[in-house]
């Protein structure tokens, strides 16, 4: 089963650790002598080196030229960055608003051949129509409390986006709960509409849509955390606080494992589509 979705991350920050107190012990420094050359309290020293601390740049600089190895600085720089990188806050993600956010996958979904995407709370956005995605994104803006709503633009900029499936070169494994079809986040009208998108988009060619009945007796998964995995090379999960990037391949793997193991439950075809008109029939 998949384990912390931020264990990666913090894997990553542990290597970036143990690289700067290796460099600070061959240099024959202590915790204290490395933290004055550096200008900083001694107690930074031992944050940074036991990954409770992210050092910036300048620190990792500073660490690098008290140690006289400069020559390590880029490098370590690089990896604390992408350490950084792979747990982010929503917070920091929707700074500059959603709208940005959703146009700056753009490119990264054009170079993506395969994609597997698990979720246990929303149809998943590449088959979002704008009026659900109008809804969940306003959802996000007023959770997060965003100076300006821009969710009305962001679900346009989220459709365009998803027309990557009617692109040749692609493939899309697309899972969810049938309980993703009653969560009314959108009005019943959006959610008609959505749930009629589903039953078109669900016979596209590239499209393989399952949907894990409710009913499933002895499920070899319970419902997960909403996961995208993105050919075999990054999972991405969706915390309320965070989304976490791994790409640790052993953690990969697991995921895949856990995707496989959901998908073998999921209903198709025929069977899915009627999950489905079921559910368009209890809006009524």
């Amino acid at each position: 089963m998949p384990i912390s979705p931020s264990s990666s991350a913090q894997a990553a920050r542990e290597v970036v650790a143990e690289r700067l107190r290796s460099l600070r012990r061959e240099a024959g420094l202590t915790v204290t002598e490395l933290a004055d050359r550096c200008g900083w309290h001694h107690a930074k020293t031992s944050r940074i080196e036991n990954a409770r601390t992210a050092p910036s740049a300048k620190d990792i600089r500073l660490w690098c030229q008290a140690a006289q190895a400069e020559q390590h600085a880029e490098g370590i720089v690089i990896q604390s960055l992408n350490a950084e990188s792979m747990y982010r806050e929503w917070r920091h993600s929707v700074r500059n608003g959603l709208k940005q956010l959703q146009g700056s996958l753009v490119d990264f979904f054009q170079q993506t051949r395969l994609f597997r995407v698990y979720s246990s709370t929303l149809v998943p956005g590449l088959l979002q129509t704008e009026g659900y995605a109008a809804a969940v994104l306003g959802i996000a803006a007023d959770f997060r409390e965003l100076p300006i709503d821009d969710s009305a633009e962001a679900a346009r900029v989220r459709v365009a986006r998803s027309r990557v499936i009617h692109q040749p070169g692609h493939r899309f494994v697309l899972l969810m709960e049938e309980a993703v079809l009653y969560h009314q986040v959108a009005g019943a009208k959006s959610m008609a509409a959505q749930l009629g998108h589903l039953l078109t988009a669900g016979a596209l060619p590239a499209v393989s849509l399952g949907i894990i009945p409710m009913a499933a007796r002895e499920r070899s998964q319970w419902p997960r955390e909403t996961f995208h995995v993105y050919d075999d090379a990054l999972v991405s999960v969706e915390l309320v606080s965070a989304q976490v990037k791994i790409t640790q391949p052993a953690e990969i793997a697991t995921y895949l494992k856990a995707f496989e193991q959901l998908r073998s439950m999921a209903a198709y075809g025929a069977e899915a589509r009627g999950l489905i008109t079921r559910a368009l029939d209890a809006l009524n």
